[in-house]
């Protein structure tokens, strides 16, 4: 089996250009292998929206790392597999607009999953938001949280992959450069 990397991420404002906080589900041979969250010093405003949703504010950040310092961390988990997300145009978006602002080069393209896609395609008629899905599958979430967020679509790929889904016909590229 593939190793498929769940991500999510949460913005501080409306402009989605940076991050507040990320979460990271390694999924390897059927199985979640590893996790990674951290809240991000986004070095913005945040809109009083997003912190509600979030929960996550100015104070929460403070002393958090800032995108570039947490990239050498990042970096490796975020190359070493199939990315997937919930809705990942949103968070495979903002993930290219800070390393665009940041001027740090990646990968020219990489290959993901959109577990809302995916959804659509395999349960037609049903709600793919990601707490309908969660509360369907028995799955904990601590919604907008990126760490409960991210281990969410990883369980719901999971549950997809173990229902006898093929990724080929899920399997997209998006483009860095």
């Amino acid at each position: 089996m593939e190793r498929f990397v769940a991500f999510d991420v949460e913005t501080p404002n409306h402009l989605n250009h940076r991050m507040s906080a990320i979460g990271i589900t390694v999924i390897e041979d059927g199985a979640v292998t590893e996790e990674f969250y951290s809240l991000v010093d986004p070095e913005t405003d945040f809109d009083t929206f997003n912190t509600i949703l979030t929960g996550i504010d100015e104070d929460k950040v403070r002393g958090a790392p800032t995108f570039p310092e947490l990239w050498p961390r990042l970096e490796p988990l975020l190359s070493s597999g199939v990315l997937a997300a919930h809705n990942a145009s949103f968070d495979l978006g903002v993930l290219k607009r800070c390393l665009q602002h940041y001027e740090i080069g990646w990968l020219p393209r990489v290959s993901y999953l959109c577990t809302v896609q995916m959804g659509r395609a395999l349960l037609p008629g049903m709600s793919h938001k990601l707490d309908a899905l969660c509360a369907c599958y028995g799955i904990p979430l601590d919604h907008h949280h990126a760490g409960s967020d991210s281990r969410a679509c990883a369980e719901i790929l999971l549950r997809y992959l173990r229902g006898g889904a093929q990724i080929k016909p899920f399997l997209r590229c998006y483009t860095f450069r």
